[in-house]
C-alpha cells in the first residue's frame, strides 16, 4: 500500500492520509517518479472510469498520520498556484531557490 496525503485549500482541511494499492497509485500518479498530483489534472488522465473507481476506493481507506509508514504522494485540491513550483510533479523537481540547502543536497539539485 502507498500513502497519499490530501492537501486542500479549504479552511477546514485536515491534510488527511489515505491508502492506495500500487495499481491505484499508478492510476493517479502515472508518470515515472511522480509523487505530486493536482485534482484538476485528474480529468486529463486516461481511463476516467478507472480513475474515479480508484478514488472511490481510496477515500474508504483513511489512515492515521501516526500509523502511516511514509507518504508516497500528495494530491492537491484547489491549489493550482503550486503548479509552477511542482512543474515536474516531483518533490525533487522544484526550483532550487524554493528549498533550503539541506533539501538541495538531499535532492541533488
Amino acid at each position: 500500500m502507498k500513502n497519499i496525503q490530501v492537501i486542500d485549500r479549504a479552511s477546514n482541511s485536515t491534510f488527511s492520509i489515505f491508502q492506495a494499492t500500487d495499481e491505484e497509485f499508478s492510476r493517479l500518479f502515472p508518470d515515472a517518479g511522480q509523487e505530486i498530483q493536482f485534482a484538476e489534472d485528474l480529468d486529463n488522465l486516461p481511463a476516467q472510469d478507472e480513475v474515479s473507481a480508484a478514488l472511490n476506493r481510496i477515500w474508504e481507506r483513511p489512515i492515521r498520520k501516526r500509523d502511516a509508514q511514509g507518504i508516497h504522494g500528495a494530491l492537491f485540491y484547489g491549489l493550482d498556484h503550486y503548479k509552477g513550483l511542482y512543474r515536474e510533479k516531483r518533490e525533487d523537481g522544484v526550483d532550487p531557490a524554493s528549498v533550503n540547502a539541506a533539501q538541495r543536497r538531499l535532492f541533488g539539485i
